[in-house]
């Protein structure tokens, strides 16, 4: 499961000519998501995760690829996420707009086959 993330975040990452960050990813226990990115946009750098131990409620729900591109889309997304935190709104807010930007763009984008 981790190598079928890994190879479809680097499709999704080489599609979106996301090539200039350095990608660390990790397979380790996350709590309240199956995966997740974290983004160093100064020195493009990101860290990805997908969770060893999702809850077993999950696990019929999972789908490793899906999950793969949600996390490269927040990679394309990364510098508007920074730069939205130098205005005058929130992190929260920034946040849900982001989250909001994703899920959309996961559902626009065509799978990669």
């Amino acid at each position: 499961m981790f190598e079928l993330f890994k190879s479809e975040f680097k499709k999704w990452q080489e599609r979106f000519g996301l090539n200039g960050y350095h990608i660390f990813f990790k397979y380790e226990p996350i709590d309240g998501s199956f995966a997740n990115i974290t983004i160093n946009q100064g020195d493009m750098v990101a860290t990805v995760r997908l969770n060893s131990k999702p809850d077993k409620e999950e696990k019929p729900f999972i789908d490793v690829k899906r999950s793969a591109k949600h996390e490269a889309v927040h990679l394309l997304c990364g510098r508007l996420h920074q730069d939205g935190g130098y205005r005058y709104c929130s992190s929260s807010e920034i946040n849900e707009a982001e989250e909001e930007l994703v899920n959309r763009l996961v559902n626009l984008i065509p799978d990669y086959e």
